[in-house]
């Protein structure tokens, strides 16, 4: 069966559904609030009556300010302190959170005091002056673990080392791996550690946290998706001893010989393809002893020709269990992957109650703009999901899926594929510029193929959603009280361009250019698509259906236009697609504009109609996700901002309120 294996699971087992809590003890101790990524806690203390009274209570700079970044720059330009993407941990009082250059940092929680800082210098690790910022100094989050005694920090780099340090004293922990770190490449074909020349091999790091349980690390892997050649590594993942850093298990993404899932890859082809890495963030349910692997791209993300096949387990959710890595069930969201559709997000570990039925549900939203929604003991899906046809692919040599999977239930968060229709249509002279835009390109349903220039004819083929998402790494938000699943989104498009490698240069027979390659353009910078251009859904996942769509902010950088700002315009959306947190009150997310004199802000919303009931202005836009704990009788919202050294900030109300 092609959509969906399913594994024996024991009939009488019995345990009683067990919802997700979220976050306890006013604590934040992993990237999700928990395991099961809902990013919920149930503080109250902060609430829609005085949320516009929050107040920074203390910041922090990034550690990496206090490097000689410009001494760096000489050896690598592409050093940058400001990917600080992470999301902290809070437990027993102390905040810890690594920064764009892979640095740790232990800080008190109520007065943002630096306890201790861990610099591997992983920065070092990365000689090529190619390396894409964007991957390799870029750090979202960390994980803890404690068995009541022993209390340890666990963090990846872009060198691809595992790293582990007393979270007590930030010293290495010398019976963790060689002297606290483990080397995540070995044993990995094709794996070579400082190749980061993005239009020749690949580069192999950590950009997202690990997770633990049952005393197992299972870490993700950045493998760079521009380079030339069809070989790469393949982002197979692996199960690591918490104590000892002894490797306990491999799951290979990209299955070898006589694997599950290698017929999947034809003409042999999975001995030389890789990608198909987790490289986002992953969920777990320590009592069921499943991690949820959601999968990214095969090699190369945007032809297929040298992997035909459906490529297992690329654009996957594969439930693995975490302490032998047994396969127990999967799922492929994307057959032959063609568009850059990673699995990008944490799966929301759920417990929902479907026509009367409880269901421990797991609900992946991706990149296309779907919500899947599984059984997450069986891998069952809770609606139907029926396999569609889609159009043929036209580059020459590639051969797309002839049908893609599509969820009945809930309906998608977000705009798919392009028509006319679905261009701006502010007014008609707008109108007739939107359809002269795209006049020289292709436009098509969800999963319509990329496309090779036609002379005299469409210069390429506009995806929509854009590569980016839909969602992306900064997945959705759950709410276990109501059962409603909190998405946001970006409304955008994408257009790739493909090369030829030069004779030498590579073995692909295309790659797309990095850099130009035509694009529609709107005159003046107006925008190409009916709005929301970001907007924020709640799904009710007990009903499978949309309980409110909001625009992410006014878009007033939109509607300000010479050309729009006479117009009786609705929200417009635009203002960002930050990730959520949610509280027992509150849906909080920040937006790029709408503060004080249009600038970046925390906003809160009401979870049940979507409205915004409190802003507070942020002193620069937010990076990373926001989070929040209880400390000293006060609850605060942390989260890091940008600047040329970025900050980790802290709000709370004002002492004595």
């Amino acid at each position: 069966m092609r959509v969906l294996l399913l594994v024996c699971v024991c009939l009488s087992w019995s345990a009683p559904a067990r919802a997700q809590h979220g976050a306890a003890g006013g604590e934040w101790p992993t990237y999700g609030g928990d395991l099961g990524s809902t990013k919920y806690s149930p503080l109250d203390q902060i609430d829609a009556t005085n949320f516009d009274d929050l107040q920074i209570a203390w910041r922090w700079q990034s550690a990496d300010g206090a490097l000689d970044l410009d001494a760096l720059r000489e050896r690598l330009p592409m050093v940058s302190p400001r990917n600080f993407k992470a999301t902290p941990l809070m437990v027993d009082g102390v905040l810890y959170i690594t920064t764009a250059m892979h640095q740790v940092a232990a800080i008190d929680a109520g007065t943002g005091e630096t306890l201790w800082v861990h610099d591997p210098q992983a920065y070092l690790g990365n000689p090529s002056p190619h390396a894409n910022v964007g991957l390799a100094f870029n750090s979202r989050g960390l994980a803890y673990w404690t068995d009541g005694d022993d209390a340890r920090v666990l963090w990846g780099t872009n060198e691809a080392f595992l790293h582990a340090v007393d979270a007590r004293t930030g010293e290495p922990v010398p019976t963790f791996g060689a002297n606290g770190r483990v080397d995540l490449m070995e044993g990995i074909p094709r794996a070579v550690r400082g190749s980061a020349d993005f239009r020749g091999n690949a580069w192999m790091g950590v950009a997202s946290p690990p997770i633990v349980a049952r005393d197992v690390v299972v870490t993700p892997t950045v493998i760079s998706d521009f380079h030339l050649t069809k070989e790469a590594p393949p982002g197979w993942v692996k199960g690591i001893d918490v104590r000892t850093g002894e490797t306990l298990w491999t799951f290979r993404t990209v299955p070898q010989a006589d694997d599950f899932g290698a017929d999947t890859w034809l003409n042999d082809s999975w001995r030389y393809s890789g990608n198909s890495n987790v490289w986002s963030i992953m969920s777990a349910d320590e009592e069921l002893g499943y991690v949820y692997l959601p999968t990214g791209t095969a090699t190369n993300d945007y032809y297929g020709g040298h992997r035909l096949g459906d490529n297992l387990f690329a654009e996957s959710l594969v439930a693995v269990d975490i302490e032998t890595g047994q396969r127990m069930w999967h799922f492929q969201f994307v057959h032959h992957g063609l568009w850059d559709y990673d699995t990008a997000s944490a799966p929301n570990l759920v417990d929902v109650t479907v026509d009367g039925r409880p269901i421990r549900a797991v609900a992946q939203v991706t990149k296309q703009g779907f919500a899947y929604v599984f059984d997450r003991v069986t891998g069952e899906p809770v609606w139907p999901i029926e396999e569609r046809p889609v159009p043929p692919a036209t580059m020459p040599g590639d051969v797309a899926s002839p049908t893609q999977p599509f969820p009945t239930r809930p309906p998608p968060f977000e705009g798919q594929g392009i028509t006319i229709d679905d261009l701006v249509d502010f007014t008609p002279e707008i109108r007739a510029m939107a359809v002269e835009a795209v006049q020289d390109f292709k436009l098509g349903p969800l999963y319509t193929p990329p496309s090779l220039p036609v002379e005299g004819g469409a210069q390429g083929t506009i995806q929509r959603p854009t590569i980016a998402g839909g969602a992306n790494w900064w997945g959705a938000g759950f709410d276990p009280e109501t059962g409603l699943l909190y998405v946001p989104s970006i409304n955008g498009i994408s257009v790739m361009s493909y090369i030829t490698p030069e004779p030498g240069e590579g073995n692909t027979r295309y790659v797309v250019a990095r850099l130009g390659g035509a694009q529609p353009q709107m005159p003046q910078g107006l925008p190409l698509l009916k709005p929301p251009y970001s907007r924020i859904t709640a799904i009710d996942l007990n009903r499978g259906d949309h309980a409110w769509m909001q625009p992410n902010g006014d878009g007033d950088r939109i509607r300000n236009h010479p050309l729009l700002r006479d117009l009786d315009l609705p929200p417009l959306g635009g203002d960002g697609s930050g990730g959520p947190v949610v509280t027992r009150t509150l849906l909080v997310s920040a937006l790029t504009a709408g503060g004080s004199g249009g600038g970046p802000r925390l906003v809160a919303r009401d979870k049940a109609r979507g409205a915004i009931v409190g802003s507070v202005d942020l002193p620069a836009g937010a990076i990373g996700t926001p989070m929040t704990y209880m400390h000293g009788g006060r609850q605060y919202i942390a989260l890091t901002v940008g600047g040329d050294i970025p900050e980790l900030i802290a709000l709370a109300l004002p002492a004595g309120r």
